[in-house]
């Protein structure tokens, strides 16, 4: 069966989980996540100088990464079309006095001119995207030359035994606990797994960032392959 990934219902289940999104995401992570931002951001290693786009931003998480990293000293603007979730983000920006812009768009239709950023990048949204192969070219668009298109994801494992207990980690606990704590009608818990398995990884995904319009791209499985990065130069 094929994740229903429309506009409409993935905007509707992200803004009922929005106020619990990032308590949930560091617990059923164990707070590896924090961790899978941090190794992306340093694997990119941005200027000082150029600014810097984060797609499907959620509440903001990578943004506020990339704004430490250069010490504020670059825009960074995080961007989704889920009005809830940029509201969390920017209620985080005011009590961080972390000087993050949040744009309400959508990834296949970026409100941006071409070549305008140093890195442009997706955490953990890429896959909700109910066109990838848009979402890719519209990155690819507004990165500079020479810039840098990164994507951070979920990824199935490759081998065992990581791959078999990811699995029944991700389609038996995972689920139940995040509907628990959201309480929301959307199953954003049960769409996770179901998402994930149905996304693009590892050759596949570099592939289209090809056929998207970069010269480059290569993937660097983190934590045995549960999350990857994917970045590509244009």
């Amino acid at each position: 069966m094929v994740v229903d990934k429309s506009n409409e219902r993935v905007r509707k289940m992200f803004g009922e989980i929005a106020p619990n999104y990032d308590r949930m995401n560091h617990l059923l992570s164990m707070n590896v996540d924090r961790y899978w931002r941090w190794k992306a951001v340093r694997k990119l290693a941005p200027n000082r100088t150029e600014p810097i786009l984060d797609v499907c931003t959620g509440t903001g998480d990578l943004a506020f990464s990339f704004h430490r990293y250069t010490a504020g000293k670059v825009p960074v603007i995080g961007s989704d079309f889920c009005y809830e979730m940029l509201e969390v983000g920017r209620q985080k920006s005011d009590k961080t006095r972390r000087d993050v812009s949040f744009v309400e768009a959508d990834a296949q239709n970026l409100p941006f001119d071409d070549d305008r950023f140093q890195v442009v990048s997706a955490a953990f949204g890429l896959r909700n995207v109910a066109n990838t192969d848009q979402g890719l070219r519209e990155m690819a668009r507004v990165c500079r030359p020479g810039g840098q298109v990164a994507v951070l994801e979920f990824s199935v494992p490759r081998y065992q035994p990581v791959k078999g207990i990811y699995g029944w980690y991700f389609r038996n606990v995972l689920p139940r606990i995040g509907q628990w704590m959201a309480r929301n009608d959307s199953s954003a818990y049960s769409y996770l797994p179901d998402s994930v398995g149905e996304f693009p990884c590892y050759e596949q995904l570099t592939e289209r960032m090809l056929a998207a319009g970069l010269s480059t791209a290569n993937f660097y499985p983190l934590t045995f392959g549960i999350a990857t990065l994917y970045i590509g130069t244009k």
